[in-house]
Parts: C-alpha cells; sequence; structure tokens
C-alpha cells in the first residue's frame, strides 16, 4: 500500500494498567513491523512510552517539580523502552537504532536536511529508526505537541505515503466513544471542517495530546500530501490488516490531498520558529486562499510586529490576529517599512515559500 510510511505508536497502547509496559503488545507490534520491513517497506517508527515505563521503577522525591519528574521518568524509562525494542527486533535480525530528538532539531533548513540524511543512511543500511522526543531536555515552550505532531513532521520530511497513528480507540467518531450510538467517521477529506463537536478533549492517561492534536496533526499532514490513518493500536494484527486493502478495518482515513513541495512542508511545521508576525487584511486573506497562487504584497499588511532579516520565517496573521499560515521573507524589515506604501514592490512573501494552514479544529 506505501513503500515510505511513519508508524506511531502511542504511550496508551504500549502500557499495560499499571503503567509499566505491555510486553506482550510491544512484541506483537514488532512482529508486524518487521513483516512489513521485511517485505521491503522503509517504516520510521515514532514511539511514545519512555515515561510511562518508568512507572513503578523508582520511588520519585516528592520535592521535584513536575518538569523534574517528567526528565527523571523520561531518563530512566527510555533505556527500558529502546532496549526492550532492540530485544524484539533482534529475534527478526533486524538492528535498529535510537534516534531522540527535540523540536530544535527542525528550527533551520540546514538542522531539518541534516535530520533527513541521517534517517536516510538508517534506511539505506536496513536499519530501523525509533524516534523519540528528547524529554530529559524539551521542558520549555519549545516542546512538540506531543508525538503525534512529530510524527507527522518526520513523515513529512522522509517524503513518506503514509502515517499510521496507533491510539487506543478505533479512531475519529461522531459522538462520544463510549456512547453505543456513536460510530466511527471513516473517510475525511482534507476540506472537512466541521468534526471539533465529535471529538473528546480529554488527554490520555500516560501521554500529553488527545483526539484534538491528532486531527489537527491528521489534517496538516493530509493537507501536505500524506494518508493518515487512526487507528486501535490494542486490536491483534492491526498494522497488517490495515494495509491489507483486502481487509475491512473501521479506522478513520484522512485523505491525502496534493502533495506539498517539500520546502513548504518544512515550513508547515516551524510555526515555533518564526521571527516576527505580519498580519493582513481581508482583502489580502481572501487572496492568498484563493485557487490562484497569490503571493504576500506589502500592500496586504497592516502591521508587523518584531523584527526579521531576508530569509527568516514570519508568522502570517488575519484581523483577529489567528494564525493563517507562515512564510519565508523575500527581505527584511527596514526594507518593507520603506517600500510599504509601493503597492507594485515586490512580494514580501513569494507564493513558493508561503504556507497556509488548513482550517484547524477548535474546542466546541
Amino acid at each position: 500500500m506505501y513503500n515510505k510510511l511513519t508508524i506511531k505508536i502511542g504511550s496508551n497502547v504500549l502500557a499495560n494498567s499499571e503503567g509499566g509496559l505491555n510486553r506482550q503488545r510491544v512484541n506483537q507490534l514488532v512482529e508486524q513491523i518487521a513483516q512489513l520491513h521485511n517485505s521491503g517497506k522503509k517504516v520510521v517508527l515514532v514511539s511514545s512510552g519512555a515515561v510511562a515505563s518508568a512507572r513503578g521503577l523508582i520511588s520519585i522525591d516528592k520535592k521535584l517539580d513536575r518538569v523534574s519528574q517528567r526528565q527523571l521518568l523520561s531518563s530512566i524509562g527510555q533505556v527500558k523502552l529502546i532496549n526492550l525494542y532492540a530485544e524484539l527486533f533482534a529475534k527478526h535480525n533486524i538492528q535498529v537504532a535510537q534516534v531522540l530528538v527535540t523540536k530544535e532539531d527542525f528550527r533551520t533548513r540546514e538542522h531539518y536536511l541534516n535530520m533527513k540524511n541521517c534517517v536516510n543512511a538508517l534506511w539505506q543500511n536496513n536499519v530501523i529508526p525509533i524516534v523519540n522526543e528528547n524529554d530529559a531536555v524539551s521542558v520549555t515552550a519549545l516542546m512538540f505537541t506531543d508525538n503525534d505532531e512529530l510524527s507527522g513532521m518526520m513523515a513529512s520530511m522522509m517524503a513518506c505515503q503514509g502515517l499510521i497513528i496507533l491510539s487506543n480507540i478505533n479512531g475519529i467518531y461522531n459522538g462520544h466513544p463510549d456512547l453505543a450510538e456513536s460510530k466511527v467517521i471513516e473517510n475525511i477529506n482534507h476540506k472537512d471542517t466541521d468534526l471539533a463537536k465529535y471529538i473528546s478533549t480529554n488527554k490520555s492517561d500516560f501521554g500529553r495530546g488527545g483526539m484534538l492534536t491528532k486531527c489537527n496533526i491528521a489534517k496538516k499532514t493530509a493537507a501536505s500530501g500524506i494518508n493518515v490513518h487512526i487507528a486501535n493500536g490494542t486490536i491483534d494484527n492491526i498494522l497488517l490488516s490495515l494495509l491489507d486493502q483486502s481487509e475491512k478495518v473501521v479506522h478513520t482515513h484522512f485523505e491525502a490531498s496534493e502533495p506539498s513541495p517539500a520546502i513548504k512542508q518544512w515550513i508547515a511545521y516551524s510555526e515555533g520558529f518564526t521571527k516576527a508576525e505580519i498580519t493582513i487584511n481581508e482583502g489580502a486573506l481572501q487572496a492568498l486562499y484563493s485557487p490562484k497562487a497569490t503571493s504576500l504584497l506589502l500592500a496586504g499588511i497592516t502591521a508587523i510586529n518584531g523584527g526579521f532579516k531576508k530569509g527568516d520565517l514570519v508568522r502570517i496573521l488575519n484581523t483577529e490576529k489567528q494564525t493563517i499560515g507562515i512564510g519565508k521573507a523575500a527581505y527584511d524589515i527596514d526594507k518593507a517599512e520603506k517600500h510599504k506604501h509601493d503597492k507594485k514592490y515586490k512580494p514580501l512573501v513569494h507564493y513558493d515559500y508561503l504556507y497556509l494552514y488548513p482550517e484547524l479544529i477548535t474546542e466546541p
């Protein structure tokens, strides 16, 4: 079905009721990934579970703050998690590599391509990269929302055709998952927007994210040209069944739009690295979202907050101060201020370096 894919396994899939690792389930997932790998598919495994796997292994000093507790648990649990993966994959004669990342590793195009080269080198040598956020140092505001966001970034970076997000429910429901009358929404087009009323905003017991996060990441990833599947990782043989088109697996599929250029895919996940905020008027907003490829002209800008140089990323806001996109500045703020009344001056952000967000889902 896909030659290259990213598989994200959530904490609630891997953890048992006591908070430790469910070894049997981890083994079942490893066996499936091993089959995919041995069939010639290139897989990036994004695995949560480091913090969950450490619970019960150590008695935490109650004086520690929450950040320090997370650092402690993730540092201990990551060792256990990667050792278990290495042990189980070794039974299939498969070598794995641990790749711990922070959002800072994606902050520039140079860093982004360096990360991509690393994963490509692992693939070329028949090694499965196992990726997780480095929670031991990722404790600032500049963190991934959770590993769903990280998995979307990895899938985009490696030009995967598919992203599979394994949770502990069957997908996105048209009502609360606990209600008998609720059904899984099986297909979501990237243009669909009215989904907020269906999504529970409760976060998982062991992770940071929730269905709202998954849905927004899935929409963004699908909009970049990658098919996204949200499925139940606690179901036996879920990965192989999902990828076998002859089998029917109840789950949610976010249909991919036309693929975005690689530079736009990097920009799409770079909101945390912008240097300034550019507010635009309603006319510019409509022009940018029109079917015609449109660049951002100075004439459409109503305010600039912050400084920037040529090549810096800037956040683009609508009149309600909502972020609608990210762009790469074609020149610095001094030149922008100098020519702000020149309606014919060259665009501040050229279309080729402009990423507009699909409409995100917000809490009802």
